[in-house]
């Protein structure tokens, strides 16, 4: 006997990604119990008492609805009862100390391995997506190719469009430029392998940057005559940036620091893959 795991079907009902938001929050507990319990101090001393219990949650619920709904700090504070500068404290904090990181990293594990695959892959698909961005923002260039002003986010994803590593710069930035770090941060990571990507990441400076890197850049055609069409696994990272578009902070950006970002992209992710995890269903199998 064995086990198959499969993700449950879904309802007729359109999809509502509030009934799933309690999952999100359990998992961030989770993490922060985790990191407490590894002498990280996910929370900090001082004369007022951090939060706990149910008005924790309720500030974590909040980081999920500013991301997911585009909603400003002060008035999703005002909506949940709590300050807003102790929910961007919070935020800024857990940003700081890699809580979305590590949280990401973990359920992005937790997803392979549910799906009978090894832990860590053997090859990402990278690629890049163009966001308007308000004059505020820490960055901002024009993407002549999209005729988008504003800023570029990098991601390197896994076959189940999970990413590994995920950077951000202005939208002027070229992809051959833009995608370095995201090879040097899947180096960090101790990934070796290939990175597959669209015709944009040719060239000999990055292969040879790759290389370097012990990764292989393999631009792969995935289209013809202007129309979409999909190669192997390399279509997955279409769909992740699909998925980051249902969640309104990251359409228009307004962060003024790139890792707050990038922490937004993480939660996006995160919430994807509690969700995710939340609906596998697990059936026994004969050998």
């Amino acid at each position: 006997m064995g086990t198959a795991v499969r993700t449950a079907k879904t309802s007729p009902a359109s999809w509502d990604v509030f009934a799933d938001v309690d999952a999100f929050v359990d998992e961030v507990l989770v993490e922060l119990a985790a990191m407490e319990a590894d002498g990280a101090k996910p929370t900090r001393s001082g004369p007022k008492p951090a939060l706990a219990g149910a008005a924790l949650r309720k500030a974590i619920m909040a980081i999920w609805c500013l991301c997911f709904c585009g909603m400003q700090w002060r008035a999703i504070g005002q909506l949940s009862d709590i300050p807003f500068n102790t929910l961007f404290t919070l935020f800024a904090r857990w940003t700081r100390l890699g809580v979305w990181r590590r949280l990401l990293d973990r359920l992005r594990r937790t997803w392979r391995l549910a799906c009978g695959d090894k832990a860590e892959p053997s090859a990402v698909v990278i690629d890049s997506r163009s966001c308007r961005s308000a004059p505020s923002c820490f960055g901002r260039g024009f993407d002549g190719g999209k005729k988008i002003n504003g800023v570029k986010v990098h991601l390197g994803v896994d076959k189940y469009g999970i990413p590994l590593a995920i950077d951000v710069s202005p939208a002027n930035v070229h992809d051959t430029k833009g995608i370095i770090p995201v090879l040097r941060e899947l180096s960090g990571k101790g990934f070796r392998g290939s990175a597959l990507g669209d015709l944009g990441y040719r060239g000999k400076r990055l292969a040879k940057a790759g290389r370097k890197l012990g990764i292989t850049v393999e631009p792969v055609a995935r289209g013809c005559d202007g129309k979409f069409l999909p190669a192997g696994i390399c279509w997955v990272v279409e769909r992740s940036f699909a998925w980051v578009a249902n969640y309104r902070r990251l359409n228009t950006i307004f962060e003024r620091t790139k890792e707050h970002l990038v922490a937004f992209v993480e939660i996006a992710f995160v919430s994807i893959l509690a969700r995710h995890l939340k609906r596998l269903v697990i059936e026994e199998v004969s050998a």
